[in-house]
């Protein structure tokens, strides 16, 4: 099982500066390849302080530039906000710059309020998502694609430049098991996550997607699968609660925007009240010390995870997102992934 590591995206206070903010992400994706991280994943969102990265493609050709190994994954673009005819060239131009390294994840957005705002209402955009991710992906791997649908009618065209990758790795964000299943079959990689330590939620989307690829034969075995975690290494017992009341204020506004009204000023989501607690949160999340996050990490293991997102920007400092990434590397990923090379 390897480990990725998703970029901090979620800028709490305004007054760090936007150029900090995003040099923060780079100097974790730069160590991230240092110490044996097998991925980074850059978000794709608008609008907001939360999961702010609204050009993720960008951010990857500059990741390429300063490292050399790692995969870059966006987690994820959000294909209905998008004019694939020429989403799909600035796609192909990012995997030649970025080397044939970049992992093209795709979902249909999960924030209504931004959806709405940007003209794709929430509830139009799986149908949408749906007949963008078959034209995206006929542009990528044909020439001459022409199209009459719903939302994409044109003549015959060829997207220029080519791509050096054939094909271009493509990962569906799912979430239900019959998306997971549908997403496998079709010979998607996937990636999905779990809101609470389910073990039974777990093995649903693990066996759906087992199940998916078990309908490709020998290609289905080629698929991976991607589980993303709120996770953060702590020091001691001490730093992992107080990292884990700054989750739950970071959730405050997460809720807002995943499942709430939508309340924002000026870019800056407004926290609103949770009905969760604070130590129901805790059980469900893997802000805990290295030794309890192994322990933890067994049962996505067995159940054939492929690979961790851990997801762990959450409004802590940088040094102690530094911190988290180096007790991680040192004291997590050998239990795992045995070919991770560290060199820092």
């Amino acid at each position: 099982m390897q480990f990725n590591h998703f970029l901090t995206s979620y800028m709490p206070d305004s007054n760090i500066g936007f150029n900090e903010h995003f040099k923060n992400m780079i100097e974790q994706a730069v160590l991230a390849e240092k110490l044996g991280y097998a991925a980074v994943s850059i978000p794709e969102h608008h609008l907001v302080n939360l999961l702010m990265m609204p050009a993720p493609l960008q951010m990857a050709v500059k990741i390429a530039c300063l490292t050399k190994r790692i995969k870059i994954i966006t987690s994820v673009g959000v294909l209905p906000l998008h004019d694939m005819r020429t989403y799909a060239g600035e796609v192909t131009t990012a995997d030649i710059l970025t080397d044939a390294r970049l992992i093209l994840g795709v979902g249909r957005g999960a924030f209504a309020w931004e959806m709405e705002r940007l003209g794709t209402p929430i509830e139009t955009s799986r149908e949408k998502f749906v007949e963008s991710l078959n034209v995206l992906k006929a542009l990528l791997s044909q020439e001459n694609v022409s199209w009459n649908g719903k939302y994409y009618n044109f003549e015959s065209i060829t997207i220029m430049p080519r791509p050096i990758s054939n094909p271009i790795p493509l990962m569906i964000a799912a979430m239900d098991p019959k998306s997971i299943y549908d997403a496998a079959s079709r010979g998607f990689h996937v990636q999905s996550t779990i809101l609470s330590a389910s073990k039974e939620l777990l093995l649903q989307r693990a066996n759906a997607f087992k199940d998916g690829c078990s309908q490709l034969g020998e290609k289905g075995k080629l698929l991976r699968l991607s589980m993303q975690r709120m996770a953060y290494a702590a020091k001691d017992e001490n730093d992992a609660k107080e990292k884990n009341k700054l989750a739950y204020e970071y959730y405050k506004r997460f809720d807002n925007m995943f499942t709430g009204p939508g309340k924002v000023k000026r870019g800056m989501i407004k926290p609103l009240p949770r009905k969760q607690s604070l130590e129901e949160l805790t059980k469900n999340l893997l802000i805990c010390t290295p030794s309890e996050m192994v322990e933890k990490l067994g049962v996505y293991a067995e159940a054939g995870i492929d690979e961790i997102i851990i997801s762990a920007g959450f409004g802590q400092t940088q040094e102690d997102m530094i911190d988290s990434m180096h007790r991680i590397s040192e004291k997590v990923i050998p239990h795992y992934d045995k070919s991770a090379t560290r060199v820092a």
